[in-house]
């Protein structure tokens, strides 16, 4: 019963710690690190790049808001907060290709290192939700259904 209390309390403290830094992240996206956020937006994607760093910075309070608040579909937010990871991933591959400074990212050794820790916040939502579990203990029935 320990274990699993304290399982419980491990993912619901990361899952919180993530959905705050997804909160604290998209109000940077509206506010005061626009800019820094617009060089992660490649060169070549066919979108206003301060269009993409509002609408993102939307999606990362609104998935934020839901890890924390959301219970009865958490799982389905864990995968749909790590497909968002996903799909923002070819903007750090992009700062890194085309050596745009942006959030202390000045060399091009911080950020290559920084693409490692993109598969660590996948990792962290699937973990923190439950929805690695749900979907192998019932596959995409469990992470549709309330949990």
């Amino acid at each position: 019963m320990t274990k699993l209390l304290t399982r419980e309390t491990t993912r619901s403290v990361t899952r919180w710690l993530l959905g705050g830094a997804l909160v604290f992240a998209g109000i940077g996206h509206l506010t005061h690190q626009r800019e820094e956020f617009q060089a992660q937006v490649p060169d070549w994607f066919p979108v206003d790049a301060d269009l993409v760093v509002l609408l993102s910075g939307v999606v990362e309070i609104t998935l934020g808001l839901a890890l924390v608040f959301v219970s009865r579909y958490r799982a389905l937010v864990g995968w749909i907060a790590a497909a968002f990871f996903v799909v923002i991933f070819p903007g750090n591959i992009a700062q890194w290709i085309e050596g745009t400074d942006a959030f202390g990212l000045d060399t091009d050794t911080k950020r290559f290192v920084r693409l490692f820790f993109q598969p660590v916040l996948v990792a962290w939502a699937l973990f923190s939700t439950g929805a690695w579990r749900a979907w192998r203990r019932g596959g995409t029935s469990a992470v549709l259904t309330a949990e």
